[in-house]
């Protein structure tokens, strides 16, 4: 086996959570010398575009679906392939089960089905790898390669006396993302702040099922002459915009992207107590509140707005720097593949 040749299959061709993480992934290790070969789709081809964008090493593969795409991939992995397999995702890590010298990397968290699945996709791995230590609990035998982002620059955005307190919102507009706890708490804090707060909302409904949708829209009709709706923005659009940006998740969340890129950028973050959420912010650089409780959510918002943030702001910076920056998302990889390294090196003695 070459220890320094790695492939990256993708779960799917198009982009999301986990892509933008392959993406990450696959220039950490070329940034540490690995050769390394993504391996994607030919439809939907947005991930293979963008890796070539980054002049990142693509194999493309017909096809179109997800059945296509794991049938194109076991005959890939069986017919020619040295080296360690990344699979960034279950649909990879099922299409090449069995087969030595991978890593499975789970992004989401495997439920119903797709729990069985994710133990006969992980036979043989050398390794099986998720985002958080909550995420961990729930996978026995895993190890933790936490997500981390890319640089932000810090919000351009300087509050006056006057200004009304902007609280940020970006991602699906979903009840499992409890947009509808927010919108209950904007209207408390309308009531406790006449005239002081706004919700930006940044996001859309796409990909939420017609009831969520319903009870998210209902909640946010309550609150719309608070409330600028922005629809999909670049994060740093969101952050140069608003005071505090707030996860409420009601469902465990295997990570917290969004607040880590936001702790990047300078602005403070308040978070639920789902999944690894906390483990994003820490216990002293980062309001959490628990899952669903709206109350909570008001005085955490209002305890923030009747503050100055330098602080707060300061310390997440640096956490971020610390644990999600680039540097320390290429330490990690570094580790993670000589741990690989060795067990694919014991594996074949």
């Amino acid at each position: 086996m070459s220890a320094s040749r790695v492939w990256i299959a993708t779960n799917n061709g198009a982009i999301g959570g986990g892509e933008v993480m392959l993406m990450h992934i696959a220039e950490a290790l070329r940034e540490l010398g690995r050769d390394v070969t993504v391996v994607a789709p030919r439809h939907p081809s947005d991930l293979a575009d963008a890796a070539r964008a980054k002049a990142l090493d693509v194999e493309v593969l017909d096809a179109h679906d997800r059945v296509t795409w794991m049938l194109a991939l076991r005959r890939w992995d069986r017919r020619h392939r040295d080296g360690i397999l990344w699979c960034n995702g279950l649909v990879p890590a099922a299409a090449t089960a069995g087969r030595r010298n991978r890593i499975v990397h789970l992004h989401q968290y495997p439920e119903g089905k797709k729990r069985i699945v994710a133990r006969l996709a992980r036979v043989r791995a050398l390794l099986t790898v998720v985002p958080s230590q909550h995420f961990a609990g729930t996978v026995p035998g895993s190890v933790v390669l936490l997500n981390w982002t890319s640089a932000f620059e810090p919000t351009a955005r300087r509050r006056r006396p006057e200004d009304p307190f902007v609280v940020g919102y970006l991602g699906r507009l979903g009840m499992d993302k409890g947009v509808h706890v927010l919108a209950g708490a904007i209207g408390e804090l309308a009531e406790r702040m006449p005239g002081r707060v706004r919700l930006r909302l940044a996001g859309e409904s796409r990909f939420v099922d017609p009831r969520s949708s319903e009870v998210v829209a209902e909640a946010l009709a309550g609150v719309s002459s608070l409330t600028d709706r922005v629809g999909w923005v670049r994060p740093q659009d969101l952050f140069d915009a608003v005071d505090v940006l707030v996860v409420p998740s009601v469902v465990a969340e295997p990570f917290g992207l969004v607040a880590a890129e936001a702790m990047s950028a300078g602005v403070p973050v308040i978070v639920s107590d789902a999944g690894g959420l906390p483990e994003v912010v820490g216990p002293e650089h980062g309001a959490t509140v628990p899952a669903g409780d709206r109350g909570a959510l008001v005085d955490a918002i209002a305890a923030l707005a009747q503050q100055k943030s330098e602080a707060r702001t300061v310390d997440q910076r640096l956490r971020w720097e610390r644990m999600f920056s680039p540097a320390a998302g290429r330490e990690r990889v570094a580790e993670l593949m000589e741990t690989a390294t060795r067990a694919a090196g014991r594996l074949g003695e």
